[in-house]
């Protein structure tokens, strides 16, 4: 991990997230790009596609704090010219294609200056691994207590080797099984394949555990066994809805709305 984006905007959690960036940038010596980037609260100066006198101060702000909190850190702070809201998730979207890292905050309904599915779009569509941190809670450091979901679905694999860094590097890691545990004996002619087994291999020391089919949906569960766990990074990989099926994204957007922990996904 040699490269990674914070999003700065002039909301009060851009400082925690900057906070975690720069821990992260520290133990990986890594570069981190500041991007600043939120809705004009000017819609006129927003239609228009140019930046208001508010948004530019804002902006400034922003190049302050982030210069201010990144001190001993090789860094680079970028701005969008203006803050239309579609453009401001397009661009955010498009630029975490150019990075190892990228670090967002959850959605706040109460916050204006973020479009609502920003964060969404992003995981779903920019094809890197993209941290979330909760708009409750403070964090200065994560990933030393790391929980994997694990399916052993496409995007649950791509989202443990993307934060296979992470996970060298965390204290304790515990893999989470959310398929239906197989006692019975068809499943002793099949290949052994072993997610545990893997991450040992990879030098990783780990346990694992089944969680239980209970009336308490899957989201909650996982969410409720992360914090008995006390960890401070659920790993997932995310669904978009596509196919058949419209309940296929409905996991990756309740814990996008109800996550209790940093969350890292990966689509």
């Amino acid at each position: 991990m040699k490269d990674i984006l914070v999003h700065v905007d002039s909301g009060e959690r851009a400082r925690m997230r900057i906070e975690v960036a720069v821990d992260l940038a520290k133990r990986y010596g890594a570069r981190l790009t500041g991007l600043f980037a939120q809705v004009d609260s000017h819609r006129t100066a927003a239609v228009a596609r140019m930046a208001s006198e508010s948004l530019k101060k804002a902006q400034a702000e922003g190049e302050i704090l982030f210069n201010t909190l990144t001190k001993g850190v090789e860094t680079r702070f970028w701005a969008l010219p203006h803050g239309e809201s579609n453009f401001v998730s397009a661009e955010i979207m498009f630029c975490s294609r150019y990075f190892d890292l990228v670090v967002l905050g959850q959605n706040d309904s109460k916050d204006a200056t973020t479009p609502d599915d920003m964060v969404e779009q992003t995981v779903l569509n920019c094809g890197r691994p993209v941290l979330v941190l909760p708009y409750l809670g403070t964090y200065s450091s994560v990933a030393h207590r790391i929980v994997i979901a694990w399916n052993a679905g496409r995007e649950a694999t791509r989202a443990v080797h993307d934060s296979l860094d992470l996970l060298k590097q965390a204290k304790t890691v515990s893999v989470l099984s959310m398929r239906a545990h197989d006692d019975s004996g068809a499943a002793q002619s099949m290949p052994p394949v072993n997610i545990l087994d893997h991450l040992t291999k990879q030098g990783i020391a780990c346990d694992g555990e089944f969680l239980p089919d209970e009336e308490i949906g899957k989201m909650d569960m996982l969410l409720s066994r992360s914090f008995d766990l006390g960890a401070d990074l659920l790993v997932m990989g995310a669904h978009g809805q596509y196919g058949l099926s419209r309940l296929r994204g409905s996991g990756t957007r309740y814990v996008l709305k109800h996550m209790t922990l940093p969350v890292l996904m990966s689509h």
